[in-house]
């Protein structure tokens, strides 16, 4: 297996990675602030998105990163975490200050290819790319897989679900912390999604016959209808974790 950058091989697009998609709730993607920022992360910080391949060139795994400062205090971490992490990315790169931290944004898996230690390979390469660039330090607004399994519970009991081990009850979780990585605290409003009511119907395959907060297929935390303003509002709790 291999580590490239995404930009280093236009080939890969589209189809390639459609895959990669896959495992995703469809309002997951709809965020206003990534849709805005997208493309100045991808101009700004090219050698953080990076993509895991076979011998053969396939797609199995992509992660993506922003360069940001932090002094390394649980309390001043992005306010927002993933999207709040996008917007402090691309100003302090815009206002030419000095990036001390790497961000881990997103890290994906083929679905097919899910349990085999992808994930922490990919991970892996990023924290590489992040030391050899001097970066002092790597956080992540991780999305716990399993909290979507128990959206009415509030992430500050969830992070403390663990295992007879001492690991988390949550695979992706775990997966953070067998590379050394230790939870920091929750990220409130980290991905905010917001749409009509027609929008999240679509995205969802539900009705939402009147004004109220509603449990949704992939949703870590509910979603809130509000029908006399034609409105659905989605505030996503992530959970801040360092690496080593």
């Amino acid at each position: 297996m291999k580590i490239v950058s995404n930009g280093d091989r236009p080939d890969l697009q589209g189809p390639a990675q459609a895959s990669l998609r896959d495992g995703w709730a469809p309002f997951v993607l709809r965020g206003q602030i990534p849709a805005t920022h997208r493309g100045a992360v991808a101009e700004y910080f090219p050698r953080y998105d990076v993509l895991l391949l076979d011998d053969d060139d396939t797609v199995l795994a992509r992660a993506t990163a922003v360069a940001l400062s932090w002094d390394g205090e649980t309390s001043s971490l992005p306010d927002g975490g993933y999207d709040g992490a996008l917007v402090a990315a691309v100003a302090e790169h815009e206002a030419g200050i000095e990036p001390d931290t790497l961000c881990v944004v997103a890290a994906t898996v083929r679905t097919d290819r899910t349990g085999g230690g992808l994930a922490g390979k990919v991970l892996t390469g990023l924290r590489e790319r992040a030391a050899d660039d001097g970066l002092a330090r790597v956080i992540v607004p991780v999305r716990p897989t399993l909290k979507a399994t128990y959206p009415l519970t509030p992430m500050e009991d969830f992070q403390r679900w663990t295992r007879e081990d001492g690991l988390h009850l949550d695979p992706w979780i775990r997966t953070h912390q067998r590379l050394g990585a230790t939870i920091l605290a929750p990220a409130p409003r980290s991905m905010v999604v917001t749409g009509t009511v027609a929008q999240w119907e679509r995205w969802t395959g539900m009705a939402f016959p009147q004004t109220g907060r509603y449990v949704v297929a992939g949703g870590l935390d509910l979603v809130a209808i509000d029908r006399e303003r034609d409105q659905g509002l989605y505030e996503e709790t992530n959970l801040w974790m360092r690496h080593r």
